[in-house]
Parts: structure tokens; sequence; C-alpha cells
């Protein structure tokens, strides 16, 4: 398993002015940075490329939709900018030589309706992912569909929903991005989710309940790990923790989690290595 940190850790907007935490990541002895797409006006790819190489360190990007990109929508340009925002996403990814980017780039973030999800905004998400599928492949970048809570989405919340969706698309570079803190709502099993998702799982967040250290709430992680090592999991888990709200992206995070990001970090992944080694799952 290839362990790392999604960069909202430590910053809530990624520019040229946070790539000394490429560094810093780095120097945690992690294998990758998770940086976020959601202002691809600040992300200098060619500068990200730069610094990865020149320290060595891997990298995955995600994402999600906004209203004006959210290619569930009615409005036919609304979903074709969707379709081009994800596009663009996947061009980004590529270029600074990642091959995984993922996030809840489905259906808007945190839209409501009224009613279940019908069967015609299914279509348009599929519709507009295999598009998004087709893009990606020549550039070797991989989608994983992310399912979130019922309060982040109406449309995936669980794994299976998330496969029911990969099977509609139908590309082989789709595949399944699973979160703690979500699974610890709405799954029933966070070993039977990771089993289900088997060998599509390409990514993971591992997150506390309440968003904080990890190891300190309620997430079952004897479960969570237990799957993982009989799926023998080789893919990216990334911890997805916050201690601030974002300036571009709702986290909700009205309390102190933690004393300060360091802490959080250097706890969290302190817990995350000895479930590896308690569980077997390999670093």
């Amino acid at each position: 398993m290839k362990l790392g940190i999604h960069a909202y850790a430590w910053c809530s907007q990624w520019t040229n002015e946070t790539l000394n935490l490429i560094d810093r990541v780095k120097a945690l002895g992690l294998d990758f940075i998770e940086i976020p797409l959601m202002c691809l006006e600040t992300f200098d790819a060619a500068m990200i490329r730069r610094r990865l190489d020149s320290v060595g360190l891997d990298a995955v990007t995600s994402t999600v939709l906004l209203g004006n990109t959210d290619i569930t929508s009615e409005d036919p340009s609304i979903r074709a900018k969707g379709v081009q925002y994800l596009k663009a996403c996947v061009d980004a990814t590529h270029a600074i030589g990642a091959t995984s980017f993922s996030g809840v780039i489905y259906s808007q973030h945190v839209r409501q309706i009224p009613h279940r999800p019908t069967q015609r905004e299914w279509q348009f998400s599929s519709d507009a992912l295999r598009e998004v599928a087709d893009h990606a492949a020549p550039l070797g970048v991989t989608l994983g569909i992310e399912p979130v809570n019922r309060y982040e989405t109406f449309l995936i919340n669980t794994c299976e929903q998330a496969i029911q969706l990969k099977r509609m698309i139908g590309r082989d570079n789709v595949r399944i991005h699973l979160d703690t803190y979500h699974m610890n709502i709405e799954e029933k099993s966070f070993y039977h989710a990771v089993k289900l998702a088997g060998q599509d799982l390409i990514h993971l967040h591992l997150c506390e309940n309440d968003r904080g250290i990890p190891g300190t709430g309620l997430v079952d992680w004897e479960g969570l790990f237990r799957g993982l090592a009989e799926i023998g999991y080789a893919g990216y888990a990334a911890l997805e923790s916050f201690v601030d709200c974002t300036g571009n992206m709702n986290t909700w995070v009205w309390r102190q989690l933690a004393p300060d990001g360091d802490t959080l970090v250097r706890e969290g992944l302190a817990f995350i290595r000895r479930m590896q080694k308690k569980h077997g799952v390999s670093s």
C-alpha cells in the first residue's frame, strides 16, 4: 500500500506557494501527495512536476464537481462544461506524471434534490464519465469514483453504488475510491465494502469519523485493514483529515479537531503504520 497525505492537511488551496509541501511530505517518509484540482487556475503543472521529480515523490489528484460543472444537470451546457472540466483535470494529472484522478466526479458536490435519483441522472453521469474515461485512457490516467455521504451527494453513497456506476460506464480505467469518513456513515461494514471493491479499489482516504486524528474515534480500523490485507491492496491510501475550513471546498470543520496540522499528521500516520504492521498490509 502506498501511503500519502492530502495537501488539505496544511493548505486550503494549491498554488506555487505551497510547493514546499512536496518536500515536507517526502521528509515524512511518505510515498505520495494528493493534490487538489479545485482551482486549475493556480495549478502550475510544470512547476509541480519539476518539484516532484527533484525530491522523488509520487502524486495523485482529486476534485469535486460544483453547480456549474454538474454532469447530472438537466442543462446540457452545464453537463458539457463538466465534461470539459474533468478532461482538463485529467490533462493536469497527466502533466505532472500522475496516473490516478478521483473524487466526487459524478455529480455536483452538495446538491439536494426532492426525490431519489432517477435513471436519467444515472445515465447523464455515466455517459459523461465514459467520455472522460475515453479521454483519459491513452494518457494512462485512471478515474476513481468516490462514494460520499448522503449530505454531500444524492447519487453515490456506497461502494455498491460506485460499482453500479462503473458498470454503466463500461471502461477499464474507471475504478473505486473509498473514504473511511463517508463509509462510517453509509456502509454496513468496512470489511465487506473493501472486499466488494476488491481489485477495483484504486485509492483510499484514511479519515476518522470526525475528520480528526485517525485512531481516536469510531472508525472500524480493524475491519478495514483486515479487508485490505485479504485483497492484497497495493494502491494509494492518503491521510485526509482537516483542522481548518478551506476557501474553495466545504469541510465543515467548526471546532478544533487536533492541536494543529503537524500533530494530526504525526499521530495519524503513526497509527496507520501500526495498523499496516499489525495486519500485514505491505508498505
